[in-house]
């Protein structure tokens, strides 16, 4: 980092993510950035998601109290790729008139196979990106657009570090089979990592409150492989007077060694995050997503990377920037953590 740079001063609006100063080759974490959101079928605007969070990050003041100095380790958020741009427009395009319908019908078969002809396209280019970063040792964060898009970098980072964990907060399972037909669905993420990502050893899911039957009756069948802590436990838990921190030693113990986390900004309470597309009542406080992320860390597991994804910004209103507020700000604690557990930072106590 130049010796220049004051990590007190204000950013300018051209800076680079947090207003860092930094490129690709002294950055220790790449930041990519997936605009897509092409099978999304309640709220919209996780497209923007990355612009938002993005722009909302050089108002965060870079001291942090859990982890010291993550910036100096060096991020980066890569320029948005036109490519993702003109694959997402096109995919909603297709997908809008089945989402309308309720689900693909024999008229729509056509279209249904474009898109998830599309969906493995992306999730071949983000495995691609993620993996050219990883084998120049960058830790790789993946910045959403809606939940489908980590796939890519989840298989590259089985690749590359061997067998892992994923820790997954979210408000629902994402473990459908297909979800209107699409089998590359937002909804569907976690059953495609299991299904076709056999290194993952273990899904841990926290926050979970909003499932369907099939999704209950899959991650059943799982048997170890997955532990989910339903967000109605959670709150039992809590409400009987359990310290929520004997709860996060026990969420991270569930985990291997090596650990993709994977952020459904949805996990939260919907008052951190008004604008997501499918918010839940219920959810996680930040400083309790917080916790379990330093109990990884406490725990000794290794975070090899992550992704925050549905962050969606007020698209009535431009000058309402809190979804992206609250998404810079766990980013921040995304990268720090993973810093922390690399030892690439020192965990503060």
């Amino acid at each position: 980092m130049s010796a220049d740079f004051d990590p007190n001063a204000a950013s300018s609006s051209d800076s680079g993510v947090f207003g860092l100063p930094h490129g690709v080759d002294d950055a220790a974490v790449v930041l990519v950035p997936v605009p897509w959101e092409v099978t999304t079928s309640y709220g919209g605007g996780t497209s923007e998601g990355p612009r938002a969070i993005l722009a909302a990050s050089r108002q965060v003041d870079l001291f942090d109290l859990d982890v010291e100095r993550p910036y100096e380790a060096g991020i980066v958020m890569l320029d948005e790729p036109a490519e993702v741009r003109r694959w997402n427009a096109e995919g909603k395009a297709l997908a809008q008139p089945i989402v309308d319908a309720g689900g693909a019908g024999t008229e729509h078969e056509g279209a249904l196979a474009k898109v998830d002809a599309l969906g493995r396209d992306l999730d071949a280019w983000v495995r691609a990106t993620a993996l050219e970063h990883m084998r120049r040792e960058k830790i790789v964060g993946v910045v959403g657009g809606d939940h489908a898009v980590p796939f890519g970098a989840v298989a590259a980072a089985a690749d590359h570090h061997g067998p892992l964990g994923v820790l997954h907060f979210d408000a629902h399972s994402d473990t459908r089979r297909a979800y209107e037909g699409f089998a590359r669905s937002h909804a569907s993420i976690m059953f495609n990592v299991l299904e076709e990502i056999p290194r993952v050893s273990r899904l841990v899911q926290v926050g979970i409150r909003d499932v369907c039957e099939e999704e209950i009756a899959y991650t059943r069948a799982a048997g170890d492989r997955v532990r989910t802590f339903f967000d109605r436990d959670l709150a039992r838990r809590k409400h009987d007077g359990e310290p929520f921190g004997a709860v996060a030693r026990e969420i991270a113990a569930a985990l291997p060694d090596r650990v993709w986390v994977s952020f459904d900004i949805d996990g939260l309470d919907p008052r951190l995050c008004p604008h997501t597309g499918t918010p839940v009542p219920g959810g996680l406080d930040f400083w309790e997503a917080v916790r379990v992320l330093r109990e990884v860390c406490a725990a000794g597991k290794r975070i090899v990377g992550f992704d925050l994804n549905e962050v969606a910004p007020n698209l009535a209103d431009p000058g309402d920037e809190w979804d992206g507020n609250v998404g810079a700000r766990l980013l921040y604690k995304l990268v720090g953590f993973t810093l922390a557990s690399q030892g690439r930072a020192r965990l503060l106590p």
